[in-house]
């Protein structure tokens, strides 16, 4: 009875909001039991080179640019920062956090599923810190998220398309406030100085993004046998085809999951919006606490633009994110000295303080899963 509950529930998972053909059956005999937690391969080279290039980025941000100019200046001001905005980027900084869970919980758990918005906090806490380990836009934390989904008895297929859906509305956040911002900044709608490489550039790579990902939800639903009938007398070719059409396929059922949560707005596109919100409220609370109130799109659009360092190869994007921003800010003419303060008070909120609690909920989430594998085990 157990068995077929589970499977009924995880049938009717996929009936409610994935495009996607029902590939495989979930049983409760088994959701992938042969996987394994996604690790990182701690070799000794790995670790020294690691641990040298965190200090050396710290030594930089913290030795290296108090002796440049202003900023020398503006490090003399640490401990004369307002403590009361110091506490209400704290304030921000747990709001998103809760902003982000919900978002997560949202998209990824479907409805009739057994996992928690506490489960759903693991999940998000623990990839955070698996985030910290890898570079390239997060790419740890998306290979646990992805393993803790099908742990907890989804299909492959479907996580996958739930995921694409969280990016989706996740970033589409991002791109949308770059090319709205850029634009608005250049055209003088917005308050704020408007340098053509911070307000132009980012709003035509955005405007192109949007396109890609337009076209992708337009993706025909037979794709991958529209492509096999190309070559029917080639199947070596037509196999080929078919594996370049499954990209396509997932990327085309995730956009229009998304595209229905922006459609028919709920508690996760909420949380999307506010997890933006709540991060640039950091920042401008972190200004604030050294005295700066800079013009509300000028601080969005650097925070934005600053944020496409976490693309770079770097563990972490650390030092490239706090880079980034400042350097963006500067440009904006905001002054180099607070801008550097702020940036970092910005980081140690929202980069350093979640590390803690997120290696905490790595090793829980490990035990959680452990609960819910015996949990769909059969009697």
């Amino acid at each position: 009875m157990a068995e077929d509950a589970v499977e009924r529930a995880a049938r009717s998972r996929l009936q409610e909001a994935s495009t996607a053909p029902l590939a495989e059956p979930v049983t409760a005999a088994g959701v992938h039991d042969e996987e394994d937690m996604p690790r990182v391969a701690l070799t000794r080279r790995r670790v020294i080179a690691f641990a040298l290039f965190v200090l050396l980025s710290i030594a930089f941000l913290y030795f290296v640019l108090p002796q440049i100019g202003g900023v020398r200046d503006a490090y003399a001001r640490v401990s004369d920062g307002d403590h009361a905005w110091l506490a209400a980027a704290f304030a921000f900084w747990v709001a998103s956090m809760a902003s982000y869970v919900a978002l997560f919980h949202g998209i990824n758990v479907p409805r009739g599923s057994p996992l928690t918005h506490g489960d759903s906090y693991l999940i998000t806490m623990a990839s955070l810190a698996a985030t910290r380990l890898f570079a390239a836009g997060g790419a740890g934390g998306v290979a646990l998220t992805a393993w803790a989904l099908r742990r907890s008895g989804m299909e492959r297929r479907e996580v996958a398309e739930r995921m694409i859906a969280f990016l989706v509305v996740l970033y589409g956040i991002y791109v949308a406030a770059m090319l709205v911002f850029g634009i608005g900044l250049r055209a003088g709608i917005l308050p704020g100085k408007a340098p053509f490489g911070l307000t132009v550039v980012p709003a035509i790579v955005s405007g192109i993004a949007i396109l890609l990902f337009g076209a992708l939800a337009l993706v025909p639903e037979d794709f991958e046998r529209r492509i096999e009938r190309m070559a029917p007398r080639r199947p070596r070719l037509a196999r080929w085809l078919r594996r370049f059409a499954l990209a396509p396929a997932s990327m085309r059922g995730g956009i229009r999951f998304a595209l229905r949560k922006a459609l028919h707005p709920d508690l996760a596109m909420v949380g999307s919006i506010a997890w933006w919100g709540f991060n640039i409220a950091i920042l401008w609370a972190s200004f604030r606490a050294f005295g700066e109130s800079p013009p509300l799109a000028v601080l969005v659009q650097a925070f934005f633009v600053g944020m496409l360092a976490n693309l770079l190869p770097i563990p972490g994007g650390i030092g490239g994110v706090d880079g980034g921003m400042i350097g963006a800010l500067a440009a904006f003419g905001i002054p180099a000295g607070t801008a550097v303060l702020a940036v970092l008070s910005y980081r140690l909120f929202a980069f350093w303080l979640p590390t803690v609690p997120g290696v905490i909920a790595y090793f829980q989430l490990r035990r959680r899963v452990q609960a819910w594998r015996h949990r769909l085990s059969p009697a």
